[in-house]
């Protein structure tokens, strides 16, 4: 009943709306764009039909243009296009500013289990002493990344929330207003952004979304459970990357990760100088006055000079005087706000959000050879050493190391930035900057090459007050993950280090290149039994394992539905805390309003802990474990053949939108990592990959050998294991689930016409039927009729962002198939390709 419901609501405030405040794109302020706006629906109409029929996108269009729109120049056409694209991109932020408004109504009619529910069925169960235990230790951290799909400006996220406020209110002269400044307010970035541009941008959402949502959860929590002294305000963590982050981003510099450390202490104390400010209005009373007046003097000076520090306990403790004052003199009067406020401060300290630094193994490979050689202590290649001899150098040799000495940038900014991360913690406190990630991690070498170089920049063992965390991406990083930890935990100084970081062991997975490596079920399973594996043998040596899961947007990423993700861990997990990356649009559709933020704050909150209270415990059977084993074997077959094809990186290169991505003013990262000259998988960024795959309508990375796979085991006579693995066991439905989901987004009809392709015709049947056999075999062990049957409001959202941009994707396969005939105008189709990605990628919501 919720279902049918709540998709009424959505044909309500979503549907119904956005048709309505979508006629007003008829007056527009663009130049010579009088037509399109009528001339759109018609486009669509002959895009659906004409690609049902068979036609291709060069024919279609065509064929528009003769009969309908009347241009025959092939300069006209292509201004016509642009001017297209320019439309349908604000018709996708109507569409998301419509769909967010209506967020908080949808969520009247779902099952989803929130924090209130939660707590009536503790009520209900009567185990108030396990929950209050738990949720005193328990937390989740949301780390925002600065990958290249979120790249609206902060004027046009203004907009954006204008348009929320607006249609939350029905003002429809208003929205009229906000629409036309939407059509004159450039969308794109003029220049690539740097990664200071990029972190501004994200802490945007920090200041006026995440602040008064994480404290409003907070207030929430503390509010309803049965335990008086509750106090954890560590239960919803904000970690950020942009800035830190310098894996394949070269721009990232140790000039950078300071810059952007300070912003965030920065933007901070605008947060509490406009929180205190409005208290100081309420509490006038005479000796309140003098301390949060001192107080508020001290922030409004951090607010504009960096180099101006407040402290923690210089911004808590007038707090807290002012709280026993108020309690003791002026009868607790506005009490509840200022303890809200105190509450805040407990939270977010003096860094907001904690920057992460993470850097590739191999340029520590690169800094620590560089290090060995100028110290003598080899000749040329770090191999000259035995294993043992190169672990006591890393932990014991004293060495003094000064940037100055080296001649190659990324050892001077590798170096620089680890001398500078102290300053960094002294003025932004320890959590601030207190976590060191090794990407592309397969060796013990990864963790104690950061040990030793934190050493040799002049940390002494006992200080360095970082968690090295392993990053193990790879198959066969993960392979080799148990030994490399065990290895560790063998060695005293670095069991010795994890002491004094509470016995905690982070451990980061990678989704994203795990499924380029391994394809979807291989990579997600490899994951999923590393994940066990790393609980037991952190667990037999003491410690805590503490995961961080590197995940996407879409399921091909390790994305989709969060909630059923963390639901479906088994107990054989580590659960002491939740930590995943959020990046690219699901910032902004997942996170990107304080009603969104908390709704899915709560589910993991409500994810992580129903594992440990709940209902029946997740177990995994040793058949079900051989069945899944057999088809991620089968399904990694498959795909590892469709990677080896001749055809693989070609048809990327030549038939897809991957070398535009790098075109794009998205991010500030390069396309891939190195510089060769021929494109291997390995230097491809996950990004780019899953993403052309998504503007192609093919999303290969989400479902590729499933078909295959479950087909083999059925025709062994075996659906009904098949079935029953689906029905009983929730992990692997939540992994067929998301992959349902990838499937319902492909659109083969929009490149049907490469069947004909004389070089890549072939290779485009092998995509076209593996995706035919694995929507066949899905719906048949799930017993569904269609894909994503039990998500109507999802399946309706998917369909009417998927028919906006529809034209686009159309206007982008034409302007494909004029470069590769060699058009006189490729300059121009080249950029018609590269501006068709921003509307394409902000529709999809979670396309990379």
């Amino acid at each position: 009943m919720p279902h049918s419901e709540r998709l009424v609501e959505f044909k309500k405030s979503v549907n119904n709306k956005f048709n309505v405040y979508n006629s007003l794109f008829l007056n527009l302020p663009y130049r010579n764009i009088e037509n399109v706006g009528m001339l759109i629906p018609l486009l669509l109409d002959q895009c659906q039909k004409g690609l049902s029929s068979g036609l291709n996108p060069q024919e279609i269009l065509e064929a528009f243009f003769e009969n309908y729109a009347h241009i025959e120049s092939e300069k006209d056409q292509i201004d016509f296009m642009f001017r297209i694209i320019q439309y349908v991109e604000r018709q996708v932020v109507l569409y998301d500013s419509v769909e967010d408004a209506a967020f908080p109504k949808l969520q009247e009619h779902t099952r989803s289990l929130s924090i209130k529910d939660y707590f009536e069925l503790v009520d209900k169960n009567k185990s108030w002493d396990k929950v209050s235990k738990k949720l005193s230790t328990f937390s989740a951290r949301l780390v925002m990344t600065a990958h290249p799909t979120q790249f609206y400006t902060p004027a046009v996220l203004d907009i954006i929330e204008k348009l929320r406020s607006l249609i939350l209110e029905d003002k429809i002269d208003d929205i009229d207003i906000a629409l036309q400044q939407l059509g004159l307010t450039s969308l794109i970035n003029s220049k690539k952004p740097t990664p200071l541009d990029e972190a501004k941008n994200i802490i945007y959402f920090l200041r006026h979304v995440y602040y008064n949502a994480v404290g409003d959860l907070y207030a929430y929590i503390k509010e309803n459970i049965n335990k008086a002294d509750f106090e954890n305000h560590n239960i919803m963590k904000l970690g950020f990357w942009p800035g830190g982050d310098r894996d394949g981003n070269p721009f990232v510099t140790a000039d950078i990760t300071k810059d952007v450390s300070d912003e965030l202490r920065v933007t901070l104390m605008k947060c509490y100088y406009n929180d205190l400010k409005i208290i100081q209005q309420k509490l006038t009373f005479k000796d309140l006055q003098e301390p949060l007046q001192k107080l508020r003097g001290n922030l409004y000076a951090a607010m504009f000079d960096s180099n101006k520090k407040v402290g923690y306990a210089d911004i808590l403790q007038p707090l807290l005087d002012t709280r026993e004052l108020l309690v003791t003199k002026y009868h607790s009067l506005y009490l509840k706000e200022l303890e809200n406020f105190i509450d805040k401060v407990k939270i977010f300290k003096t860094h907001f959000a904690t920057l992460d630094v993470r850097q590739d193994h191999s340029k520590h490979v690169l800094a620590i050879e560089s290090i060995l050689k100028q110290n003598k202590l080899i000749k040329e290649d770090i191999n000259e050493l035995s294993e043992e001899a190169l672990v006591d150098l890393l932990i014991n040799k004293d060495l003094t190391v000064d940037a100055n000495d080296f001649s190659e940038d990324i050892v001077k900014d590798t170096i620089t930035n680890i001398k500078q991360l102290k300053g960094i913690q002294d003025a932004n406190g320890e959590e601030g900057c207190n976590r060191y990630i090794i990407s592309n991690s397969e060796d013990i070498f990864s963790v104690l090459f950061v040990f030793g170089l934190f050493r040799w920049c002049g940390w002494k063992k006992e200080d360095i007050s970082f968690d090295i965390v392993p990053l193990f991406e790879t198959m066969n990083g993960m392979d080799g993950a148990e030994n490399t930890m065990q290895t560790l935990f063998n060695l005293p100084e670095y069991k010795a280090h994890l002491e004094r970081r509470n016995n905690n062991q982070t451990i980061m997975l990678g989704f994203s290149d795990g499924t380029k490596d391994g394809g979807y079920l291989k990579a997600n399973w490899a994951i999923f039994k590393t994940k066990e594996t790393l609980s037991k043998v952190c667990d037999k040596n003491g410690f805590n394992a503490i995961f961080f899961d590197g995940r996407g947007g879409p399921p091909a990423r390790g994305g989709g539905k969060t909630h059923r993700f963390y639901a479906a861990q088994t107990k054989s997990i580590a659960n002491h805390e939740i930590q995943l990356t959020i990046q690219g649009q699901t910032i902004t559709s997942t996170y990107g309003t304080k009603e969104q933020f908390i709704h899915n704050s709560e589910q993991l909150l409500t994810a992580g802990l129903s594992n440990n209270l709940f209902g029946k415990e997740n177990v995994i059977s040793k058949d079900h474990r051989k069945l899944i084993e057999q088809l991620s074997e089968l399904s990694f077959e498959k795909y590892d053949a469709l990677k080896q094809h001749d055809k693989f990186i070609s048809y990327l290169e030549n038939r897809s939108t991957l070398k535009y991505y790098q075109k794009a003013n998205i991010g500030s990262r390069p396309g891939k990592r190195g510089n060769k000259k021929k494109l291997e998988l390995t230097d491809l960024r996950a990004i780019s990959f899953v993403g052309s795959w998504s503007q192609l309508k093919q999303n290969v990375p989400g479902y590729f050998g499933l078909g295959t796979a479950i087909q083999t085991i059925k025709n062994e006579g075996r659906l009904s294991e098949l079935k029953k693995l689906y029905k009983e066991v929730p992990f692997f439905k939540a992994l067929m689930s998301n992959s349902m989901m990838s499937l319902s987004k492909c659109y083969f009809e929009l490149t049907s016409y490469m069947k004909q392709d004389e070089e890549y015709g072939a290779f485009w049947n092998i995509l076209h039927e593996e995706y035919m056999l694995s929507k066949k075999m899905l719906l048949l062990i799930s017993g569904s009729k269609i894909l994503m049957e039990n998500e109507a409001v999802s399946r309706e959202s998917i369909k009417i962002r998927e028919n906006i941009v529809l034209p686009l994707l159309v206007i982008q396969q034409f302007a494909l198939q004029k470069i590769g005939k060699g058009s006189d105008f490729k300059d121009e189709y080249e950029k018609i390709v590269t501006r068709s990605l921003y509307g394409n990628i902000n529709a999809s919501r979670n396309s990379a």
